[in-house]
């Protein structure tokens, strides 16, 4: 599930690329001009797109997923709150990486450049990713993984996150894999 331009879930799609055990079954977005679709696409990766009644009143996502047979679902810059009754649909079997070492930057408002900027104005020394399993609160499920990155001196929130887009390419895509084998 992506908000955005799909990054982190085009890198996604390539790790598994090859693998006859594990594969990106669906792209879903929430904005149907979300550049993620067409990365999906790319790799013909079948998408959905759903609307705010369609995943917090109807369950049409919830249901679409349930059928479709999903085992993890991976939050690659998925802003919505996550609705109780997908949560309950998918124990422990839904991800999110945020771009931060939490339990510090995380909450509402706190993605992509707004964590490197306050990171960077709190003069933290070091900055990082967390992979954690998904509540019904904005970054508050259980850590599952993190790795750290050196904050610089002169960095800007552009080369921060460049540093921490090393870490999301190399450890997401792992630690799902080793969720699914386990």
């Amino acid at each position: 599930m992506a908000s955005g331009s799909g990054t982190n879930a085009e890198n996604i799609i390539k790790y598994f690329a090859d693998n006859h055990d594990i594969n990106v079954h669906l792209v879903l977005s929430n904005k149907p001009e979300a550049y993620v679709l067409t990365r999906a696409e790319n790799h013909h990766i079948p998408t959905l797109i759903f609307n705010r009644p369609d995943f917090y009143e109807t369950g049409f996502v919830r249901d679409r997923l349930i059928s479709e047979g999903i085992d993890l679902i991976a939050l690659a810059g998925f802003l919505w709150l996550i609705p109780g009754d997908l949560i309950k649909a998918f124990p422990d079997k839904m991800v999110n990486i945020h771009p931060a070492l939490l339990p510090k930057y995380g909450g509402k408002g706190m993605y992509g450049s707004h964590v490197h900027k306050a990171v960077l104005e709190n003069n933290e020394k070091e900055s990082g990713i967390s992979i954690h399993y998904v509540n019904e609160k904005y970054d508050e499920g259980a850590i599952i993984f993190q790795a750290k990155c050196p904050v610089l001196p002169g960095d800007t929130p552009d080369s921060l996150a460049e540093r921490i887009h090393v870490l999301e390419y190399k450890h997401y895509p792992e630690v799902i894999e080793k969720l699914l084998r386990n």
